[in-house]
């Protein structure tokens, strides 16, 4: 009875997520924002100027808590799950990035924020870009994180490096190959965009992988992916409707990642663009160098 019972109780605390990552302060409050026909899951704390922050694939909101400890002494903070992915509702539709812009800009409207700072990571900077190219008057400063941009510079060439074979993985047939096995594909990034594997540990792993076993959790996680054509197409769009963006920019590269490349990416669409280096770290810079990467980001928006 008693190896029942530790046996039990062993596998009931690695299947719970919640325990597994830095949580956020306990002044944040959650809140399920309607905006644009989904729902999303928003934590929102503190008090000030407006610090809307965006997570990639492979992460959720989660990804942002220890940035966000630091940055609610002096700023709102608003972290939202985007479509489809955590705890945020999981539509059939709507994953193009330009579209997912709107899910954001009816959460500012949702909180009466007008204009925000914008910190993004991986897909979210996908988002952040046609944030800022669509509402300009609303973003007043954007730290861009360790992803390229769909159409934009060397995407043609940037798609095709065999570490982005993920861009193409989707479809009925790969979601049964994953389906059970979501913390196997998760690994695989983890492990492999990473400097240093072992500094995703293992309780960040298995809170994520649970997040993605979620019903239609990776369904929407590979539509996020096949909207990049489409994203593509509004970006060179965007970009010669609007010009360049005139907010400042800081563009931030894993060290053993994009590195300074994402400031060349991000020259391409912005004028005012400063670039740093995330140190020690690749793709995954809040698990691999989390007091690095949020001194930058504090450091930028306290200018």
């Amino acid at each position: 009875m008693l190896r029942y019972s530790l046996a039990s109780l062993v596998a009931f605390l690695l299947a719970v997520p919640a325990f597994a990552v830095e949580p956020f302060p306990a002044s944040f409050r959650t809140q399920e924002i309607q905006t644009n026909g989904t729902t999303l899951y928003v934590r929102i704390g503190g008090q000030g100027p407006a610090v809307v922050m965006l997570h990639g694939f492979g992460d959720t909101g989660d990804m942002w808590a220890p940035a966000a400890a630091v940055l609610v002494k002096n700023h709102t903070v608003v972290v939202p799950d985007l479509r489809g992915m955590g705890l945020s509702a999981h539509p059939d539709t709507g994953y193009t990035k330009k579209n997912q812009a709107a899910d954001i800009a009816g959460v500012m409207d949702a909180l009466k924020i007008e204009k925000a700072d914008l910190v993004t990571h991986d897909i979210g900077n996908m988002v952040g870009y046609a944030l800022a190219a669509q509402y300009p008057a609303r973003i007043t400063r954007w730290v861009v994180i360790d992803a390229p941009l769909p159409g934009i510079g060397n995407w043609d060439e940037i798609k095709q490096s065999p570490l982005l074979w993920h861009f193409n993985f989707r479809g009925p047939d790969e979601e049964r190959l994953v389906a059970g096995r979501e913390r196997i594909y998760l690994d695989r990034f983890y492990n492999e965009l990473s400097a240093d594997p072992k500094k995703i540990d293992e309780a960040t792993r298995q809170h994520y992988a649970t997040l993605y076993a979620r019903p239609h959790a990776m369904h929407d996680a590979f539509e996020q992916f096949g909207a990049f054509n489409q994203d593509a197409i509004d970006n060179k769009a965007l970009l010669a409707h609007g010009g360049k963006l005139k907010m400042p920019v800081l563009a931030l590269g894993g060290e053993k990642s994009f590195g300074a490349a994402e400031a060349q990416t991000l020259d391409i669409v912005a004028t005012n663009v400063t670039m740093d280096i995330v140190p020690g770290s690749g793709h995954w810079i809040m698990d691999e160098n989390p007091k690095a990467t949020t001194a930058l980001i504090v450091n930028f928006l306290s200018k």
